[in-house]
């Protein structure tokens, strides 16, 4: 069945505190889009575009914009605030938030497709990661949300749990760049590691601050406080900048150096259609599947219809760039194959473990038994050579 044009918003602040993600993210959407136009068996498919400015406000007026014109589906947000933001009116009516972030968890709503990783898929394996290392020791910064919040609080009871410690926790505006207080308090407590959940401009400053603190007094900052985070992006390394760059830790599902056929595809049709940047990352990749999994589900249902389409994606599987992923069919997240890497002077990953095959996604750590306990139900990270 032939659908007509179909239009899909788009919703990205890509001005504002965190742009430089949302920008990938946009700018991976739009490559899906691209691709499907095309190819002259896809669906004839209008991204709408609209963009919140990291204004938390405007992110539940755009929506009601969107969705008040006949829109059913929109890909788009980045924080969880914004998400927590928007969904009471995609359930008011009942439309699809293709959702491409990582995330904190504890969240199914049966209107989101989560098509980035869950809390099982990027806290969990850090925090085996670094145990296995003997990052036992660890100082948390974060922004002041849901986000830092939740992950924080993961992160802290699955290192208890391993018999860990988390020594503090702070936190700051999303935005602040005003973090001597955080880096001064680390120095002092002498963390092993630190986790990591500022976002944007706020990250940036603390990588930069931080590591010429080390340097100051003489810490080899990589080797013996090594910052780790379940966020950090090839385009945000790149705005830490030279000096500052170097040997910090990422859990993500996708690493544009990733050597396969179909990574290594996505990255030159990336670069070739977006050369201003910002560069290829998991958050481009994320959203990019989510278009290409809407298109995919749309053709299968034959409409736009929510009910046909949030049934038809859950037996879908698309050949992704960083593998094979599907959606889980109970919780509406993604399979999706968890990573380490550890960051270069060049502002890129070296891909140092990974999972040997796509992960179910568990939101609520309900498959941990007990809860947070890293056994073998969770990704058995393999190193690479």
């Amino acid at each position: 069945m032939a659908l007509r044009r179909t239009r899909i918003g788009v919703m990205f602040s890509s001005t504002g505190p965190y742009s430089v993600v949302a920008r990938s993210m946009l700018n991976g959407a739009l490559l899906a889009f691209k691709e499907l136009a095309e190819d002259e068996a896809s669906l004839a498919l209008e991204p709408v575009i609209v963009n919140p400015g990291g204004d938390l406000a405007r992110y539940g007026q755009l929506s009601r914009d969107l969705l008040s014109d006949g829109i059913r589906h929109v890909v788009g947000c980045y924080t969880s605030s914004s998400r927590k933001e928007v969904i009471p009116c995609f359930e008011k009516h009942d439309a699809l938030l293709w959702y491409p972030s990582h995330y904190e968890g504890f969240e199914s709503s049966n209107n989101v497709i989560y098509t980035g990783a869950a809390p099982n898929q990027h806290v969990l394996p850090l925090v085996e990661y670094l145990l296995d290392g003997g990052g036992s020791r660890a100082f948390c910064v974060g922004s002041n949300y849901i986000w830092a919040w939740e992950n924080n609080r993961i992160f802290r009871e699955a290192m208890t749990a391993r018999g860990g410690t988390v020594l503090a926790e702070r936190y700051f505006a999303v935005g602040d760049t005003e973090l001597q207080p955080a880096v001064e308090a680390i120095l002092d407590a002498r963390p092993n590691v630190v986790f990591n959940t500022l976002i944007g401009t706020s990250a940036y400053a603390f990588f930069r601050m931080f590591r010429r603190a080390c340097e100051a007094a003489g810490i080899d900052q990589p080797r013996e406080i090594p910052v780790a985070s379940c966020t950090l992006s090839e385009p945000e390394l790149e705005e830490i900048g030279s000096g500052a760059v170097d040997g910090h830790l990422s859990c993500s599902v996708y690493f544009s150096s990733l050597d396969t056929p179909a990574s290594n595809a996505f990255v030159r049709r990336y670069a070739a259609a977006f050369p201003d940047g910002p560069t290829s990352s998991a958050d481009a990749e994320a959203s990019y599947n989510a278009v290409r999994l809407l298109a995919l589900a749309l053709a299968a249902a034959g409409s736009d219809d929510v009910a046909a389409v949030k049934s038809a994606v859950t037996r879908q599987r698309l050949a992704a760039p960083q593998g094979a992923v599907w959606i889980d069919p109970q919780t509406l997240h993604s399979w999706l194959t968890p990573r380490i890497g550890r960051s270069t002077a060049d502002a890129r990953f070296d891909v140092i473990m990974e999972s040997a095959s796509p992960v179910c996604p568990d939101p609520y750590l309900v498959q941990s038994s007990p809860r947070y306990a890293l056994g073998p139900r969770q990704p058995n990270l393999r190193v690479i050579r």
